[in-house]
């Protein structure tokens, strides 16, 4: 069998993709056992975590995070063995679960229905400062920052160790063919020959800014990996359904086939801003991209980030520390001088002849049924983005039976 090196052009984080699934052989032993074991419920963001740390998109971790990386992450944004991470992947429990729990133990983690998907062999069990890790990560203690609040609503004790994947598929797993481990995704690109291969994360459908700085970064690399988030997000941001269904129309429709990859990002969003676009880049660089894409406030939410923290954070790394090159793009418009997509960097003219639509405007006006301008985003997909809308309405005004 080849090695994950020989794939692609680039090693993953740490240089080994880590796999935490147990030998499907032993599986229903192990399930059964885990049956007699103490248990801890995992919340969605927690079983997508799992989930990512057993199939490697988050190597090198093994595990949720023990007290020594956990603090190091917070403070410094590197494992305690100096490797660059910058955002904590910890299990939490309630005060009744981490009261039948010591360092040593083994403990099963269960889904919401009670069904074991996994064991963690607790090396840490430890207390935390939630304002801390707030003020640290997310750069606010607000609670009104959906990231803050998620980690406010956390339980008190943190319980760190290796994890065994009991469950294949331990987190539902929507749109099953764009679903793509590391490894498959790094065979994909080298049965494609691509070398050089640039990821792009969104949680939004693809207007023309995103197809602009996309189009621009795919003319000197070999491949685009378009990486959706269909993993948690707000109750106000656009559907993973809607947004897959407008992704295939677009792609279809305006990209090179031969050069591009659909495939889900299964991660819950943190709304961490300038240290989640590191960490989306990390997870990039184990699924096998060289390149990848860093916008206007990337991984933001409201003002608490400014338009560019998410690249400048980018500087306080060397290069060899990420391993992965990021590529920087400006807010782009559309120029009704230009005719055409531009950036303050390529475009001379002023302010008033540039069409600029914020996310929340156009939400609001694919709520009401209105099309944003072509300026904005291709027609086909304004269409698909409005069905899938009134559709989703109508399933949450039918009466319950």
């Amino acid at each position: 069998m080849r090695s994950v090196t020989e794939y692609t052009a680039i090693e993953p984080h740490g240089g080994e993709l880590v796999d935490r699934r147990v030998p499907e052989g032993e599986r229903a032993e192990r399930l059964q056992k885990a049956e007699e074991l103490p248990k801890v419920v995992l919340g969605p963001r927690a079983l997508s975590d799992l989930e990512m740390i057993s199939t490697g998109v988050f190597s090198p971790l093994t595990g949720f995070m023990g007290r020594e990386d956990y603090e190091s992450v917070v403070e410094t944004m590197h494992l305690a063995n100096g490797l660059a991470w910058s955002l904590p992947i910890t299990l939490s429990a309630s005060d009744e679960e981490a009261n039948g729990v010591d360092e040593g133990d083994e403990v099963a983690l269960t889904n919401g229905e009670g069904s074991v998907v996994a064991t963690v062999t607790v090396t840490d069990r430890y207390s935390y400062d939630k304002g801390r890790e707030a003020s640290a990560v997310y750069r606010t203690e607000d609670g009104n920052h959906p990231g803050v609040a998620a980690l406010y609503r956390q339980g008190n004790t943190l319980l760190g160790g290796e994890v065994t994947l009991l469950d294949e598929a331990p987190n539902p797993r929507p749109f099953p063919q764009y679903y793509y481990e590391p490894r498959e995704l790094r065979a994909i690109f080298a049965e494609k020959g691509w070398r050089r291969v640039v990821g792009f994360q969104t949680r939004n459908p693809v207007h023309r800014a995103h197809e602009y700085i996309q189009k621009s970064a795919l003319e000197t690399v070999d491949g685009l990996l378009l990486n959706p988030l269909v993993g948690e997000t707000k109750s106000d941001d656009i559907s993973a359904a809607v947004r897959m269904k407008s992704y295939e129309t677009i792609l279809d429709r305006y990209y090179p086939k031969q050069r591009t990859v659909l495939a889900v990002f299964p991660a819950a969003m943190r709304y961490a801003g300038p240290r989640e676009a590191i960490f989306h880049a990390i997870c990039r660089k184990n699924y096998g991209c060289t390149h990848f894409i860093v916008g206007r406030d990337h991984a933001g939410v409201g003002s608490y980030y400014g338009t560019y923290d998410a690249q400048h954070i980018f500087e306080e790394f060397a290069p060899e520390e990420l391993g992965i090159t990021p590529l920087m793009f400006e807010h782009a418009f559309f120029c009704l001088n230009c005719g055409g997509m531009a950036t303050t960097k390529t475009c001379p003219h002023e302010a008033e002849a540039h069409v600029f639509f914020s996310g929340t405007k156009v939400r609001e006006m694919l709520a009401r049924g209105e099309y944003p301008p072509p300026e904005f985003s291709r027609t086909e997909v304004v269409e698909v983005l409005i069905e899938g809308l009134r559709d989703e309405e109508k399933v949450i005004k039918q009466p319950r039976t």
